[in-house]
């Protein structure tokens, strides 16, 4: 006669036990082998079994006591650690038990005006959060018949739907405090909680009149923490915030040039600008992407469909004056440029740019190599350079690789020998 040992395992609540069957016949040695490997194998899971067993049952003593919810949740953490257990359904119940607990006597102290940590109370709606997404994804797995039968569902998601502002201010909460990172997992958690299968039936997303600023400060939080990924997760969702929309677009670019992805940062500037034209973050960065490019045209473009808008605008005027400045549209130039210092006799590029003009015409005589002919009209166009270049030294005193050339140049052909000479010697110094 072959004894033959097989363990048992209670699939309800994980206890075991031992059973012997005797049998007449003989066995196979392959089937004696395969036997013995596999009691081995049963006889090593049971004292990890027997462990579990205990743990779940001093938990949820600690839970009955009222006193000891943090210790509970401790024994589920460190059951968790174990891959082999992340299926069990009565530790995450538990676990989530204990957090529930400690939410409790949080909000009483609060109730009371007891003094309480502010973000371990935020991380205590957190953790619920969490640990009841993962228990609701196992609630809902198919039994061996196929059917899906969710014990849980109900219950936490009343519960956690009450909780839900707690995410938001816990993360704006975050936020304050420059805890980019951990404000980003509230908002996360919020809005994510929109597309949770626990949160069927709640439409958070047509409902909840917070969910753009929670998508909005989630973006705010990727741009601080340069995650280019992070600010994108929830950029469109975002935009549907009217006031924040042009930071949204502003971070959104950011993003892109992290990323390389030039297709979307021009698009992104250009609906900034279109959208925003005043804003001061889109136009510049388009203006030096064409200048760059040489693409002049399009800079003036751009420039005069935000003076369409913004007739005094000193940013497109001046992208203006040099877009015709670089197309050698001088009289133009000359004018927007007169325009600028027209509304701001301190700013000091225009007054380079109209001195440039003067000094290129003049230059363009000089290629005839006719000086006589055209003496008075050069005379006249290094005059006209003369007071402006003059006007740029004063204002950038130190940009000396501009207005030190072109002044010698001025002075030489003006025969102005006294500053000639004083252009000449701080020259030669630098």
């Amino acid at each position: 006669m072959v004894v033959v040992l097989v363990f048992l395992v209670n699939s309800n609540d994980n206890s075991a036990f031992l059973c012997i069957f005797a049998h007449g016949m003989q066995l196979h040695k392959e089937m004696k082998r395969i036997l013995v490997l596999s009691t081995l194998l049963l006889l090593m899971t049971a004292p990890h079994l027997w462990a579990q067993k205990k743990e779940l049952s001093q938990a949820r003593s600690y839970i009955k006591s009222g006193n000891d919810y943090d210790k509970a949740e401790k024994l589920m953490t460190d059951l968790l650690a174990n891959p082999a257990n992340r299926t069990n359904k009565k530790i995450y119940t538990t676990w989530y038990e204990a957090i529930s607990g400690q939410y409790a006597q949080a909000n009483e102290k609060l109730y009371l005006k007891q003094a309480y940590d502010t973000a371990a109370f935020f991380n205590i709606t957190k953790r619920m959060y969490t640990v009841a997404e993962t228990l609701d994804s196992l609630d809902m797995q198919p039994d061996s018949k196929g059917r899906v039968k969710p014990e849980y569902r109900k219950d936490h998601a009343e519960q956690l739907n009450l909780l839900r502002p707690n995410l938001y201010y816990g993360g704006t909460y975050q936020v304050r405090r420059e805890n980019y990172r951990t404000a980003f997992e509230y908002f996360d958690l919020y809005i994510g909680a929109a597309h949770q299968p626990l949160f069927t039936g709640y439409k958070y997303l047509e409902s909840d009149k917070l969910i753009p600023q929670a998508a909005y400060w989630a973006t705010l939080c990727g741009f601080k923490l340069q995650d280019a990924k992070m600010t994108l997760k929830y950029s469109q969702l975002a935009l549907t915030d009217q006031d924040k929309s042009r930071y949204v677009l502003h971070y959104m670019c950011d993003a892109y040039r992290q990323l390389k992805n030039e297709k979307e940062y021009l698009n992104t500037l250009n609906l900034g600008f279109k959208l925003f034209p005043s804003y001061p973050y889109f136009f510049p960065r388009l203006a030096d992407y064409y200048k760059a490019k040489g693409e002049n045209e399009t800079v003036l473009k751009l420039s005069d469909q935000g003076l369409r808008k913004h007739p005094n605008n000193a940013l497109f005027l001046l992208a203006k004056s040099i877009a015709l400045l670089n197309m050698n549209r001088y009289d133009e130039c000359i004018t927007v440029s007169k325009q600028m210092i027209a509304n701001n006799k301190d700013q000091a590029e225009p007054y380079f740019s109209i001195a440039t003009c003067y000094l290129n015409q003049a230059l363009a005589l000089e290629q005839y190599n006719e000086p006589r002919k055209y003496r008075q009209q050069l005379l006249k166009l290094y005059s006209d350079a003369c007071p402006y270049m003059e006007k740029y030294r004063q204002l950038a005193p130190l940009d000396t690789q501009r207005w030190g050339p072109a002044l010698y140049r001025i002075y030489l052909n003006l025969n102005k020998g006294k500053q000639f000479e004083e252009v000449d010697r701080m020259m030669r110094k630098n």
